[in-house]
């Protein structure tokens, strides 16, 4: 009995890929709708077996010789790529800025450590951040030598994600947990910004 022809869903996108019948190469390596390998096999052959399931057969490496092919439902996976798609833009990773001063007293230093250690071992990324104000900006590489001294801290518990640099009236870096942050939070939320006693924004 023939086989009556999937319709192809509409919400392919940019066509990332081809289905069912947009696939017309000779032969294809065919994984089944369990992951399991098929073998080599005609788009054909294939369609039917897809069809027997009432799945569709989705071509997922192109350039792969032979290409291959996947049996599975297709609307659902694109539903699922939008799902993760959207999930990635509404989130993203936590960022805490720590403001500190070139002379903040060890008292101070001391607690914002602490804080720091505690976002890392949450998973959030600390970017760390000491403003120069007037004569401070002519010794800049004193206090980028102060700042790398402060990342060292972190060697027990992080991992530096971007070196002690000069940005203009700042010297930053940044750090984050081994293998990565994983604290994530609406896109549209700024960084939480926790500042040494008497850092206001105020610059010369």
């Amino acid at each position: 009995m023939k086989q009556q022809r999937r319709q192809v869903p509409s919400n392919t996108g940019d066509n990332q890929y081809r289905i069912n019948h947009q696939i017309r190469i000779a032969q294809i390596l065919v994984i089944g709708p369990d992951g399991d390998k098929l073998g080599v096999m005609s788009p054909d052959e294939a369609r039917n077996i897809a069809a027997d399931h009432g799945l569709d057969l989705v071509e997922v490496a192109p350039t792969a010789k032979p290409p291959v092919c996947r049996i599975m439902d297709f609307g659902k996976f694109r539903y699922e790529q939008a799902k993760k798609a959207a999930a990635s833009k509404s989130a993203r990773i936590d960022l805490k800025e720590l403001r500190l001063r070139p002379k903040t007293d060890d008292h101070d230093m001391e607690t914002m450590v602490r804080k720091a250690k505690g976002f890392i071992a949450h998973g959030d990324r600390v970017r760390l951040v000491m403003r120069l104000r007037g004569r401070e900006q002519s010794h800049a590489e004193l206090w980028l030598s102060k700042l790398e001294e402060i990342v060292a801290l972190f060697k027990d518990c992080a991992q530096i994600a971007q070196p002690a640099r000069i940005e203009g009236k700042m010297i930053t870096a940044t750090i984050e947990p081994v293998g990565g942050a994983t604290a994530t939070v609406p896109a549209d939320k700024g960084p939480t910004i926790i500042s040494a006693e008497g850092d206001d924004d105020d610059e010369d």
